[in-house]
């Protein structure tokens, strides 16, 4: 099943564009912008946030570099040119497709690049979430859960926080969640 995300296609023959927006709209992507030059693309970018921009080397008003440049680092691009044009890139990240082009190497190079933008947004989210390790709550739980294993198991601070590592690498868990379970089976009872 096709990974929901932003689309915009841009060639300088809208016709191309238009046929590749149909067979990844025949893959179930939707393309959220068809474009004919690389200024239309910027706005239509700057509009979405994010995505993956397919274009062609040479656009109407722009090469695919300049393009890439002005773009935001939330965008990812897919190049579809020659053999030649595709050897040349000079932008490392870039993709490259060479023509002419095979409909499922067109469909497996957009899912794969779906899954690897979504596994950077992942990470970034869980970067913004947490900008310096754990949150006050978490740190909170494991300190309780070591004061919990150090006054009722007599461990040292180094062996409580060793015995939740332990735990946590076992049970495939979070520290913080080994933490929560600890308290949880050994605090006192209400």
């Amino acid at each position: 099943m096709p990974i929901s995300m932003n689309i915009i296609v841009v060639f300088p023959k809208i016709e191309n564009a238009k046929s590749i927006r149909s067979i990844l709209q025949k893959g179930g992507y939707t393309v959220d912008a068809v474009c004919s030059t690389g200024a239309q693309a910027l706005q239509a970018a700057n509009d979405l946030d994010s995505g993956i921009i397919i274009c062609t080397y040479r656009l109407a008003d722009m090469m695919y570099s300049e393009l890439y440049e002005y773009l935001t680092p939330r965008y990812d691009m897919l190049l579809i040119g020659s053999k030649s044009q595709i050897a040349e890139r000079e932008i490392q990240g870039v993709v490259g497709l060479a023509v002419p082009l095979k409909v499922h190497e067109l469909l497996q190079t957009i899912e794969m690049m779906a899954c690897a933008f979504m596994r950077n947004k992942k990470k970034e989210k869980k970067r913004r979430q947490k900008p310096n390790g754990r949150s006050a709550e978490e740190k909170r739980m494991i300190a309780e859960a070591k004061a919990l294993l150090m006054e009722r198991n007599h461990f040292s601070e180094q062996e409580a926080h060793s015995y939740l590592q332990k735990c946590s690498m076992d049970s495939g868990t979070g520290l913080a969640e080994t933490a929560q379970m600890v308290l949880s089976m050994m605090g006192p009872s209400l």
